[in-house]
C-alpha cells in the first residue's frame, strides 16, 4: 500500500484524491490549509459554480489560451461528459445553460464540494483540514514527504494542487511555485487572467455603472488587431469589466500596455451607412433641439456627454444646424469609442491565473515531474489557462484526475 499525499483542496485536488483512492490499493491524505474543502469553489461563477462547458473537444481547445497540447491527453481521458457522468451519479443534479455552461440545478456552487466530499470520503481519502504545508521532501531525486505544520510525513508519492495566485483569500497564495522552484522546476511569469482592464485618463469616471449589451471591443496594438468579441462590457471605476473585456484581458496580458488601444464599437449590427441613415431620421423627428437631447434614443444617457465631446460638437448646438462633417465625425466615434489601456487590474482580483510551473518539465499523460520522482502537479499551479465558461475548472478537474490515477503506476 502506497501512502499519497494531495496538497490543496480544490477542484484538482478532490478530483486526485477520488482518482488516488479509486485506481489503487493507496491510503490518501488530502492536505488543505483552510478550514473547509473547496473554498475557491464557493465564489467560482458567481457562487453558483460553472462546474464545466459541455462542448465537443474542438470547441474546447479553442477557448484554452495557454499550452493546449500539453492538456490534450488529460481532457480526452477525462472530458467534460465523464465529469458531468461522475457529479450525478454521486447524485448532484446539473443542468446546462447558455453557451453549453453547466452549473448544479441547485445554482449552488457548496453542492458542488459537497458531492465531491462525499465521494471522496466514501473512497476512505484522509482529510487533514488547517494544515498548512511548507516544504516538499525529496531524497535522491524521488518524492518522499511533505513538513506540515511543523511536523514531517513520509509519503510515496505527492500531488500539488495549490491553485494560482489569485483570489488569496480563498488559500491561493503562491505556496505552490514555492514547492516546484524549490525542487528545482521553472515557473513561466505569472500574469492576471479573466480580470478588469485599468483604462488611461479620467474619461470613463462619469459612465461608472454603466452596463453596454451588444457592443464590440476590440483591442488594437499600435494599427494592429490583436482582439476582437462581440458581448456584454461593464463600465467601473478602474476603467472597464465584464464577459468580452474578462476575455481581452487573457489576450493581452503579456502584451506592453503601452501599446495597447480598446475601441468599443458601440452599433455593431449597423454599417457607418445605415447608422449614418438611422441618425438623419432620428435628427428629421428633433430639429429644434440640442444635439444633447436628441440622442437619447440611441445612446445611454450617461454616454451622450462622452460621445458628443470626442465628436468635437457643441453640445448645445440645434439638431438642424449639424453638418455633413460634423454627422460624420458622431458615426465615427459610434462605431469606434476608443480608450488607451493603462494595463490589468492585480494578479489578487483575476479569475485565473495565467503561467505558473512549466509545462516542459511536466508529463502531459501523467502531470508527474520529470526533474524529481513521486512529485506531480494538477490544476492552476500549471502553466495553464482558458476562457471563461467552465474550461478552467474543467482543466482543473482533469489535470487532478490524470494526476491522481497516474500514482498507481
Amino acid at each position: 500500500m502506497s501512502r499519497i499525499g494531495i496538497v490543496g483542496g480544490g477542484a484538482s485536488g478532490l478530483m486526485a484524491a477520488y482518482a488516488a483512492a479509486t485506481f489503487g490499493d493507496n491510503e490518501v491524505f488530502l492536505f488543505e490549509k483552510n478550514e473547509k474543502l473547496g473554498k475557491k469553489i464557493y465564489i467560482t461563477g458567481k457562487g453558483r459554480c460553472n462546474v464545466t462547458n459541455n462542448c465537443d473537444s474542438q470547441e474546447f481547445f479553442s477557448n484554452v489560451v495557454s499550452n493546449p497540447k500539453f492538456l490534450l491527453s488529460a481532457i480526452n481521458n477525462f472530458a467534460p461528459a465523464d465529469l458531468m457522468e461522475l457529479l450525478e451519479d454521486s447524485g448532484l443534479r446539473l443542468k446546462t445553460e447558455r453557451g453549453n455552461r453547466v452549473y448544479p440545478a441547485s445554482d449552488k456552487a457548496s453542492d458542488v464540494t459537497k458531492y465531491l466530499e462525499k465521494i471522496i470520503k466514501e473512497k476512505g481519502v484522509r482529510i487533514m483540514l488547517n494544515s498548512e504545508v511548507s516544504e516538499i521532501l525529496h531524497n535522491d531525486g524521488s518524492v518522499c514527504g511533505l513538513k506540515c505544520n511543523g511536523e514531517e510525513i513520509s509519503l510515496d508519492k505527492v500531488i500539488i494542487c495549490t491553485g494560482g495566485a489569485s483570489y488569496p483569500a480563498t488559500g491561493s497564495t503562491g505556496d505552490g511555485y514555492r514547492f516546484a522552484v524549490d525542487v528545482g522546476h521553472t515557473i513561466t511569469p505569472i500574469k492576471p487572467a479573466l480580470v478588469g482592464i485599468r483604462l488611461k485618463g479620467n474619461e470613463f469616471a462619469d459612465l461608472q455603472g454603466l452596463s453596454l449589451k451588444n457592443v464590440r471591443a476590440t483591442v488594437f496594438e499600435g494599427n494592429k488587431r490583436i482582439f476582437s468579441d462581440f458581448g456584454e462590457m461593464l463600465f467601473t471605476h478602474f476603467g472597464v469589466s465584464g464577459p468580452i473585456i474578462l476575455t481581452a484581458s487573457s489576450m493581452i496580458n503579456r502584451r506592453d500596455a503601452n501599446s495597447l488601444t480598446l475601441s468599443v464599437d458601440l452599433k455593431p449590427a449597423l454599417s457607418e451607412e445605415v447608422l449614418d441613415a438611422r441618425i438623419l431620421r432620428d435628427f428629421s423627428e428633433q430639429k429644434n433641439k440640442d444635439i444633447s437631447n436628441a440622442l437619447f434614443g440611441l445612446l445611454p444617457r450617461s454616454l451622450v456627454g462622452l460621445v458628443i465631446k470626442r465628436s468635437m460638437i457643441d453640445p448645445y448646438k440645434k439638431v438642424n444646424e449639424i453638418t455633413v462633417k460634423e454627422r460624420k465625425a458622431l458615426v465615427a466615434v459610434l462605431k469606434g469609442l476608443n480608450f488607451e489601456i493603462e494595463g490589468l487590474r492585480p494578479i489578487e482580483e483575476g479569475i485565473v491565473t495565467s503561467g505558473g510551473v512549466c509545462v516542459k518539465e511536466i508529463d502531459p499523460k501523467t502531470m508527474e515531474s520529470k526533474i524529481i520522482k513521486g512529485l506531480y502537479f494538477a490544476g492552476e499551479v500549471l502553466d495553464v489557462d482558458a476562457l471563461t465558461g467552465g474550461f478552467n475548472l474543467q482543466i482543473a478537474f482533469s489535470t487532478g484526475y490524470a494526476a491522481g490515477r497516474s500514482v498507481n503506476t
